[in-house]
């Protein structure tokens, strides 16, 4: 079973910035599709960015795109979002998810259920 573990949510001011980590175990993300979501109060959940881990392959949402980076670090086995000039918006929970067999359109746009995912990090962009 593969195990998802977020990480670097905390409080930042509008304009700052924040870097997300999704560290995996007991499996390598090895051809995994993966991504990051987020869920306001009273908002569905959004798919904000989403990559294959070994071809590459990214999808950005248009709320994020310019701002976040997704990327991925196969020493560490581990997942990021860079997160810049964040926005008061940008306040969320989010989580990291991973699946096999799901392509970047299913995953982050559809947001069809994936089949693993973290426990979440709470972001909080205020002054």
């Amino acid at each position: 079973q593969l195990r998802l573990v977020e990480s670097g949510g905390g409080l930042v001011q509008p304009g700052g910035s924040l870097r997300l980590s999704c560290a995996a175990s007991r499996f390598t993300l090895d051809r995994y599709y993966i991504g990051w979501f987020r869920q306001a109060p009273g908002k569905e959940r959004e798919g904000v960015a989403c990559i294959h881990s070994s071809d590459g392959s990214t999808y950005y949402s248009d709320s994020v795109k310019g701002r976040f980076t997704i990327s991925t670090d196969n020493a560490k086995n581990t997942v990021y979002l860079q997160m810049n000039s964040l926005k008061p918006d940008d306040t969320a929970r989010y989580w990291c998810a991973a699946d096999k067999a799901l392509g970047l359109f299913r995953l982050c746009v559809e947001s069809y259920p994936p089949d693993y995912w973290g426990q979440g990090t709470q972001v909080i962009v205020s002054s």
